[in-house]
């Protein structure tokens, strides 16, 4: 099975991103512009969720008018920059159930570290997306991926504003059934584990932290 990666490539979400990536952007217009794009791929992302139809009335007649079907989706967030990402999806979707990942990058191996876990119950008919701004290594997503499959959910997606070729061939490897989105694919990590030309760390310019 090949895996499906969709560049999400709306001019709104291109210039946004190209502003997010300057290195002087302050840590307040860093937040809002992580949160507007994360909103703008979240319409992309659930496009092909399930629909039914219910009779409703409206001021002038009556109808049968498309509602999601189902329960709601579940964001999944990994921790910590992933914040900024579901903040801006809940913006599209209020009513979302939000899980979260702890996890940390070795700075030795680049491995994956888990130190937080925690999804909404019933999970078999729910749709995760999984949020994370960077996918360099793949590690992190793949641990992640891996622990939301436990849940059995009714399908997984990824969802991150910058992709490394390293970590998309990291992904496909071990979950290719696993739909990824992304908002551009760089061109390839440094020696330290980076996405160049990248944007540096997500998580640290989001909080304004080193």
């Amino acid at each position: 099975m090949s895996q499906k990666v969709t560049v999400i490539d709306h001019p709104m979400v291109q210039h946004k991103l190209t502003l997010l990536r300057q290195k002087d952007r302050s840590t307040n217009s860093f937040r809002t512009l992580l949160t507007e794009i994360s909103m703008l791929l979240g319409y992309e992302v659930t496009r092909d969720l399930p629909l039914v139809y219910q009779e409703i009335e409206t001021p002038l007649a009556k109808m049968r008018a498309p509602l999601i079907e189902g329960k709601k989706v579940v964001l999944v967030n990994i921790l910590r920059a992933g914040t900024g990402m579901v903040e801006g999806m809940l913006r599209i979707l209020p009513a979302a159930r939000v899980g979260q990942i702890g996890l940390y990058r070795d700075p030795e191996t680049l491995g994956a570290v888990e130190y937080y876990f925690k999804l909404p119950n019933e999970m078999s008919d729910r749709d995760v997306v999984i949020v994370d701004p960077m996918l360099a290594t793949g590690n992190s997503a793949v641990a992640a991926i891996e622990r939301v499959k436990t849940s059995s959910p009714r399908s997984i997606k990824f969802v991150c504003l910058l992709a490394a070729p390293e970590g998309l061939a990291n992904l496909a490897e071990n979950h290719p059934d696993v739909s990824v989105f992304t908002a551009a694919i760089d061109e390839r990590l440094d020696e330290h584990g980076y996405i160049l030309p990248g944007l540096g760390d997500a998580g640290d310019r989001l909080f304004g932290t080193k």
